[in-house]
Parts: C-alpha cells; sequence; structure tokens
C-alpha cells in the first residue's frame, strides 16, 4: 500500500485519510483602494458574468488539496490538460473549466494559490472548490466544507480584495457530487438510512445557497447529483455493463429534495437567481448513447474506466514502496467516458457539456 497520506477513494470523488492536518489559509495581502464600479455588462441578449466564483468538490477543483494528500497531483492526471498533474480530478479540463468557456472567462484560479498573486484580485474570480469535501465535514474533517469555503470569500470581502458588487456581475457554481453520502456510509451509515440523511444534506446546501444570495450573488448555478449507481466503482462488479439501481434511486431523491428547494428559494425571493445544471440526465444521455448528441465523441465502453488499479487495494497514480507504477491506462483518454473510478476524462466532461449548451443558453440567452 501507499503512504499514510494516501488518498481513498470511498464514493464519488475522494476522502482523504490522514493524520496531517489542512494548512491554513495565507492571510491575501491586500491594499485598501477604492475599487472601481464593476456594473453588471448586459446587452440586449441578457446577463453578461464578469466572474466565475466556484464552491465543492473534485468535479469542480483545480488545484486546491494539498499535492501530499491527492491523486490529482500525481501521474498520469493532467496527460492531456495541461501535460502533467495539476491538481485536477481527471486527465484534463472539467467541469468548471467548461462553465467559464461558456461564459467567456478563464478558469478561475484556485484559492489555494491566491499567495501567488500576492493576494490581489483576481479578474476571473476565485476557485474555492477541494475534492473530497461536502457540505458537511466528510472523513477525517481535514478538508474545508463548503460553509468553511464560503467563508474563504467572505474573508476576502472583508479584506476589500472583492466587494459585494462583484458578486451581482458574476455566476457562482456549486458542485455537490456525493461525498457527504460517501462519508455517511463510510462511517457506519447503511443505504436503509439514506432517505433520512440526504433531507439533512439538502437542508445544509440550502442554508449555503441563502447564504450567498445574501452575501450579493444573483447567479448560482448547483449542479444536480450525477447517477451515481454509474460510476465505474460500482459498475465494476457487472464488469462496467450496468449501473446500480439501487445508487440511483438514492440520487433521483436528492434530486427531487434540491428541485423543490430551489423553486422555493426562487419563489420566496422572487428571481431566478438559483439554477439547477441537471448532470444526472447529462450523464444519463452520455453514457445510453455512448456519446454526445452531436456524434463528434464516442464511448464504446462508457462506464469502464480509462485509468484504474491493477487490483483492488490500488487507485489511479498509485505507486508501491519502490515508485512502480500500480495502475494501468487506456491507449486513448479521448476513448473513454471516465478517467478514474470516479470521475470524467476531459472528453467525458466535453460531452457532458455538449448536452447542456442549451440549458445554459436559456439561463443567460446568450450563445
Amino acid at each position: 500500500m501507499e503512504s499514510s497520506n494516501l488518498s481513498i477513494f470511498f464514493f464519488c470523488c475522494i476522502f482523504l485519510i490522514s493524520g496531517l492536518i489542512v494548512e491554513a489559509q495565507d492571510s491575501p495581502h491586500h491594499h485598501h483602494h477604492r475599487h472601481r464600479r464593476e456594473k453588471e455588462e448586459t446587452d440586449d441578449n441578457g446577463f453578461r458574468p464578469t466572474k466565475l466564483f466556484v464552491f465543492g468538490d473534485s468535479y469542480a477543483d483545480t488545484g486546491n488539496v494539498r499535492k501530499s494528500l491527492a491523486n490529482s497531483w500525481k501521474e498520469p492526471y493532467g496527460t492531456t490538460f495541461p501535460g502533467k498533474p495539476a491538481g485536477r480530478f481527471s486527465d484534463g479540463r472539467i467541469l468548471t473549466d467548461y462553465i467559464a468557456k461558456f461564459l467567456g472567462l478563464k478558469s478561475p484560479v484556485a484559492y489555494r494559490w491566491m499567495k501567488l498573486f500576492g493576494g490581489k484580485k483576481l479578474r476571473n474570480g476565485v476557485n474555492f472548490a477541494y475534492g473530497g469535501s461536502g457540505v458537511f465535514d466528510t472523513l477525517a474533517n481535514v478538508l474545508p466544507n463548503m460553509t468553511t469555503q464560503i467563508d474563504f470569500l467572505e474573508k476576502l470581502i472583508n479584506e476589500s480584495v472583492y466587494a459585494t458588487l462583484d458578486l451581482h456581475s458574476s455566476v457562482v457554481l456549486i458542485s455537490l457530487a456525493g461525498n457527504d453520502y460517501g462519508a455517511y456510509l463510510a462511517t457506519g451509515g447503511t443505504i436503509q438510512g439514506l432517505p433520512s440523511f440526504i433531507p439533512l444534506v439538502i437542508n445544509q446546501l440550502s442554508i449555503n445557497l441563502k447564504r450567498l444570495q445574501k452575501m450579493g450573488a444573483t447567479k448560482v448555478i448547483v449542479t444536480a447529483l450525477e447517477p451515481l449507481g454509474c460510476l465505474p466503482r460500482f459498475t465494476e462488479l457487472s464488469s462496467y455493463q450496468q449501473c446500480n439501481a439501487t445508487r440511483n434511486l438514492a440520487t433521483n431523491f436528492h434530486n427531487l429534495l434540491l428541485q423543490q428547494t430551489v423553486a422555493k428559494l426562487n419563489n420566496e425571493t422572487n428571481s431566478s437567481t438559483f439554477f439547477i445544471l441537471d448532470l444526472y440526465n447529462s450523464f444519463n444521455t452520455v453514457l445510453e448513447q455512448k456519446g454526445n448528441p452531436q456524434g463528434d465523441l464516442k464511448f464504446e465502453t462508457p462506464l469502464k474506466p480509462c485509468c484504474m488499479g491493477i487490483s483492488s487495494e490500488y487507485f489511479c497514480g498509485s505507486v508501491d514502496e519502490k515508485g512502480v507504477k500500480m495502475y494501468t491506462v487506456c491507449n486513448d483518454p479521448k476513448s473513454a467516458f471516465f478517467w478514474d473510478s470516479s470521475h470524467p476524462t476531459e472528453a467525458g466532461w466535453h460531452a457532458v457539456y455538449t448536452t447542456l449548451k442549451s440549458s445554459l443558453g436559456q439561463l443567460f440567452q446568450f450563445s
């Protein structure tokens, strides 16, 4: 097995068991300068965001988890983009990158690396997402949960790095891909107990959404849960031929409550602040069609990951004590939907993105 800093994948993304404590975030050095008013850019076709602020987990994280803890900083992650491991849980670009592309923005810098820019205001926003995190503390309490991630943004606002007006003219992306359920099951919870736990997760998410709106957010995209039963860790038992129906039933319950919550929040505030990005149906569409609707991306065995450990005790990126690779990688990541046991390849995310573009276009009224 690997060292005590080994990152172990339990459910959807990563859960990190280690004696290490999350690094204290350096206080960004800031200057008391007067912010120019950045008015919301609009045209005849609708809202034009100036920044993207990101919260959540490994479906959105572009480099916040420490290098010593995550396989995302090890080969062969990042081989497609940027050509080396860079903290993304894929061979290349992920959901955040494609949402930023749609908005006409560069993918925002990970919060942990703001100090490289002197803690100053970053033009394209900030990514606060940490792989393995959830709305609650996940395993070993070494990752900032979503409440803490929002605290990071509030800290920057209090230090005048960003202002409320910045949020008015920005988009907030929230990824919630299942780590709370992984932590629940890994610490004694049962499948039978999920119907009682899922409402607690949605309630905490609702609190986070209300807080972001109160801070000034006017456009908040929150992901629906992807079909958890179709992740390779659950389809392996069927030789990657069929999804786990029980896991997907739990996923559907989560998504139903999410829809009800978002509708209630928008109704209460008489706004359309909150928008659900339907990863459940977009994943299913691509998996069932073995490619995207346009036909330019094909996945012959879509439930089988490109990168996997040579046995159940190893994962994509694992090496033994001598540094020997304990994983295999497919010949062409573009031919695989999933990169590892939980995360899509760049091609997989691209296919998902193509199915979501029309709904994103309706939200922002521009293309």
